[in-house]
């Protein structure tokens, strides 16, 4: 009797990744959080090599992440990054390029097509706290303080 195929949304990997460059441009930390298809939950904070600004440790926490889930086994990611540019960059619109950044946009859209099945979406900073601390962490700077909302008696 042949295996039941698991659907690819049922196999699909969720990845919330961040970068962060400090001071900008300086060291970059890169962080991601990953939840694999059966519930279990994995980190990474690392420190990408050289210096960059904001912009490029973004995209490259975005290929670290899916270097990562890779390595995990994952085939079908659907990854989350609060940084417009790089979502931007990747969406195929008519996004304006960014000529120093565009070989690492070149190798991150190649390694974004080697997987069965990838979604980017753009989130929220706040939707990213998990992946912006290791982020910060790896860059080796303290998580930012939690938002706090005021609101007016009306």
């Amino acid at each position: 009797m042949p295996e039941p195929k698991t659907s690819p949304a049922a196999a699909t990997w969720v990845v919330y990744c961040d970068g962060s460059a400090f001071p900008n441009p300086g060291k970059m930390g890169l962080g991601a959080t990953f939840r694999a298809p059966d519930g279990t939950w994995h980190e990474l904070s690392t420190v990408a090599p050289g210096r960059g600004c904001n912009n490029e440790a973004e995209a490259r926490a975005m290929m670290a992440a899916l270097h990562h889930a890779r390595q995990l086994g994952a085939t079908h990611v659907l990854i989350h990054s609060d940084s417009r540019v790089a979502t931007d960059q990747l969406s195929g619109d008519d996004s304006e390029p960014i000529e120093r950044l565009h070989t690492l946009f070149t190798e991150l859209r190649d390694l974004l097509a080697s997987f069965d099945a990838v979604t980017v979406k753009w989130i929220p900073r706040h939707r990213n706290t998990a992946a912006d601390a290791l982020a910060r962490a790896a860059a080796g700077l303290p998580p930012k303080p939690a938002a706090t909302r005021k609101y007016k008696a009306g």
